[in-house]
C-alpha cells in the first residue's frame, strides 16, 4: 500500500514538473511571437533602469503580451538580459525577443543631418538647429566660440567642415558633430595635400581650401571640376585675377539679392577676385573632396576664361575675343531654360565684367 502511495505521489510530482515545464516553454515561445505595430515605436531606457522595470513598461505599451516571461527569460539568462540606455526603434513584426536583444546590443536610433557641398557655415548652423533629437549646445555660441571648441581658436569657420551625411543619436550634440566634420576636413585635406602636384601656386593646404570653396561654387558638373580648377591656377600662375562670381557673391553677404552688376563688380570687398589680387583671404564654401583634389590636380589645358552654357555647363576659351564671343552666345540670348550651376549664378546679370574668368 505504502509503495503504491509512493509511487503515485512520484507520478504525480512528475506529472506537475512536466506540466510546469511545458508551461515555461509555452510562455517563453511566446516572446519568439511577432507584434503587430502600426507604426515604429520609439522606445527610451533610462540610465539605470532595471530589466525588471523595463519589462513592465513593454507591457504597459503593449509590446509584450505578459511582462512574466521577459521576468522569467532575465532569471534564466541573465547575460542576455544586460540592457543599455538609450533610444531604440522597435518595428512592425519585431518579436520581444529581438527588441530585447537589439536593447543588449545597445543598437540604437540613429538620427542624420546632412552638410551639402557648396553650403556656407551659416546653412551648417542652420541645418543644425533644425535637427530632431540633438542636443543644441552652440545654438547661442558666437562662431568664435565655436572654432574654440573645435580646436581652432582664432580660425575663421568657413570651410573648414567636411560635407557629408552625420548619424547622430539622442544623446549626441551639435557640438559632437562639429567636431566630428571638422576633423574629418582637416584629415582629408591632408590626405589630398600630401599628394598634390608638383608647381601649384599654394604656399599652405588652406589656400588650396580656399580654392576648392570657389572650385565647389563655380560648377556643380563633376567633370568640369579639373577644367575650372586648371583655368583658376593658369590665371593665378600668369597674375591674372581670379574675377569669379561666386567669390564677389559671397563678399556682398547678406546684400546679395539674386542678382550683381557692374556696381557690384565695382565695389571692393576681401572677397572681390575683380578687385584684389589673388586668392581671398578665406574658403567662401564647404569643399568636397573631389573638389578639393580638382584644386590640387587641375587640368592641363590652355583655357584662361569660360562661361555657363545654360545647361548647367560652361564653355571654356582660351583668349579674351573667343570668350566674349561666347559670352554674347550663351549670357546675352539667353534661352527661357538657361539655368547655371551652382544656384547663386543663376540670377547673375547680364551686366558682367566681360573679361572675367567666369
Amino acid at each position: 500500500m505504502i509503495k503504491k502511495l509512493l509511487l503515485a505521489c512520484v507520478s504525480v510530482a512528475v506529472l506537475a514538473a512536466a506540466g510546469t515545464g511545458l508551461w515555461v516553454w509555452q510562455g517563453l515561445q511566446s516572446l519568439e511571437r511577432p507584434v503587430a505595430l502600426e507604426e515604429p515605436v520609439l522606445f527610451n531606457v533610462p540610465q539605470g533602469a532595471t530589466f525588471s522595470e523595463v519589462a513592465g513598461r513593454l507591457e504597459a505599451e503593449g509590446l509584450v503580451p505578459d511582462r512574466l516571461w521577459l521576468r522569467v527569460f532575465g532569471r534564466l539568462y541573465p547575460q542576455q538580459s544586460v540592457i543599455k540606455a538609450g533610444d531604440y526603434e522597435f518595428l512592425d513584426g519585431m518579436s520581444p525577443r529581438e527588441m530585447v536583444k537589439i536593447m543588449v546590443s545597445g543598437d540604437t536610433k540613429h538620427w542624420y543631418v546632412q552638410f551639402i557641398e557648396g553650403w556656407t557655415f551659416r546653412d551648417m548652423r542652420q541645418a543644425l538647429a533644425r535637427a530632431d533629437r540633438l542636443n543644441k549646445v552652440t545654438t547661442d555660441w558666437t562662431d568664435e566660440q565655436i572654432m574654440s571648441a573645435v580646436g581652432a581658436e582664432g580660425e575663421h569657420p568657413e570651410g573648414r567642415f567636411f560635407p557629408d551625411t552625420y548619424a547622430y543619436t539622442s544623446s549626441g550634440s551639435d557640438l559632437e558633430l562639429l567636431k566630428r566634420a571638422f576633423n574629418r576636413m582637416e584629415q582629408v585635406l591632408a590626405e589630398e595635400w600630401a599628394a598634390r602636384e608638383e608647381g601649384l601656386p599654394y604656399d599652405s593646404p588652406y589656400e588650396a581650401l580656399i580654392m576648392a570653396s570657389i572650385v565647389e561654387r563655380e560648377t556643380g558638373a563633376p567633370h568640369e571640376r579639373e577644367q575650372v580648377a586648371g583655368v583658376f591656377v593658369r590665371r593665378l600662375q600668369k597674375g591674372m585675377r581670379l574675377q569669379t562670381d561666386p567669390t564677389v557673391i559671397y563678399g556682398m553677404g547678406d546684400s546679395y539679392q539674386g542678382r550683381i552688376g557692374r556696381r557690384d563688380l565695382r565695389t571692393y570687398t576681401p572677397y572681390n577676385t575683380y578687385r584684389i589680387d589673388g586668392l581671398p583671404p578665406t574658403p567662401i564654401a564647404l569643399p568636397g573632396r573631389e573638389a578639393i583634389h580638382a584644386a590640387l590636380h587641375p587640368d592641363d589645358g590652355d583655357a584662361l576664361y569660360f562661361v555657363a552654357r545654360g545647361d548647367g555647363t560652361h564653355k571654356f576659351s582660351r583668349t579674351l575675343a573667343e570668350h566674349q564671343k561666347a559670352v554674347r552666345e550663351f549670357q546675352l540670348n539667353r534661352r527661357d531654360d538657361y539655368r547655371s550651376s551652382p544656384a547663386p549664378e543663376e540670377a547673375a546679370s547680364e551686366e558682367k565684367d566681360k573679361g572675367g574668368a567666369g
